[in-house]
């Protein structure tokens, strides 16, 4: 992420009283939300209602909407940015892996023209009778299974090599299109929950105004007071009305954000392309690959790493 995005700790975002209990004439009096770090999120007594999105599986999408502390710093990590630096290890993986394949491949090709060569060998070849024809049958072997392993090498360069370098190439490019993404959206959801606070605080301003002058009408302080209070009332609603288009803004950010977040997380769950590669192209290695679980090492990377699977909500007046 970027160094912005990394300074969502601000106190600013935190509100531990609930914005969505402010209207324009009164305060709820239960408080239901909480925002942290600019993203809304309801109050612990109202989480049972939230169900994951796809239960059972351990998704990504369920466990990392909160941020947490830099354990090397006091500025927080947003929960994508952990899943983002997860894929980037797998990028380098992904690369090890490829030149795992490139090294077999030379290794093949290699044996393969060792065996070929040996086969052409004259020795012995003035040999007749059955000992004639089983020693040119078995030089005939070494040249088939040159064949063979030269046939293997090719293979494993199309159909493993190849198609993980492609992989990760295009990974790569996806990564960096997904962490600029969905940094814009944060901090975009950022601008406009400050932007919600200032209209708030204005209200308040305006209501207050209005406050004022009606207790000056009341005590008849001013020949003017009543024209005064019909500016400021009009001033308090027009505040009131800037409120609700903010927190529509805010919360029509914050809902494009959680699409995105959902939609990302789901196509970083990237698990079985060693599978659908190599192990179609080497047996023995499809043997052991039956016991990889791609879904119980994903259990037990999100228990370690998730960050909150409590969903954020929208912001109320």
């Amino acid at each position: 992420m970027s160094d912005t995005e990394g300074s969502f700790d601000d106190a600013s975002c935190l509100s531990p009283q609930s914005p969505g209990s402010t209207s324009p004439t009164k305060r709820q009096n239960r408080e239901t939300t909480i925002t942290i770090n600019c993203v809304t999120f309801p109050l612990p007594m109202n989480v049972p209602e939230q169900q994951l999105l796809k239960p059972n599986e351990w998704s990504y999408c369920d466990y990392f909407w909160s941020d947490k502390k830099d354990p090397q710093g006091a500025a927080s990590v947003s929960g994508f940015e952990v899943l983002l630096q997860k894929q980037l290890k797998g990028k380098q993986m992904q690369k090890e892996m490829a030149e795992f394949i490139r090294e077999r491949i030379k290794i093949e090709e290699e044996y393969a023209k060792n065996l070929s060569k040996l086969s052409q060998i004259p020795l012995a070849a003035q040999e007749e009778g059955t000992l004639g024809e089983a020693w040119a049958q078995l030089k005939k072997s070494l040249a088939d299974e040159a064949e063979v392993h030269l046939k293997f090498s090719s293979k494993l360069h199309t159909e493993v090599e190849k198609p993980l370098l492609t992989f990760r190439e295009n990974f790569k490019k996806d990564m960096k299109k997904f962490d600029h993404h969905i940094s814009d959206l944060r901090k975009q959801l950022v601008s406009r929950y400050a932007a919600v606070e200032k209209a708030r605080k204005a209200l308040a301003d305006r209501q207050k105004d209005l406050e004022i002058k009606t207790q000056q009408l009341e005590i008849k302080l001013s020949n003017k007071t009543e024209e005064d209070i019909k500016k400021a009332r009009r001033k308090s609603t027009q505040a009131g009305d800037d409120l609700m288009r903010c927190v529509d803004l805010y919360n029509q950010s914050q809902s494009k954000w959680f699409e995105e977040m959902v939609t990302t997380s789901l196509v970083i769950k990237i698990t079985h392309l060693l599978k659908r590669t190599y192990g179609d192209t080497v047996e023995p290695v499809d043997q052991l690959l039956q016991n990889v679980d791609p879904a119980k090492d994903r259990e037990l990377w999100v228990k370690e790493h998730k960050t909150g699977d409590v969903r954020p909500v929208d912001l109320e007046l």
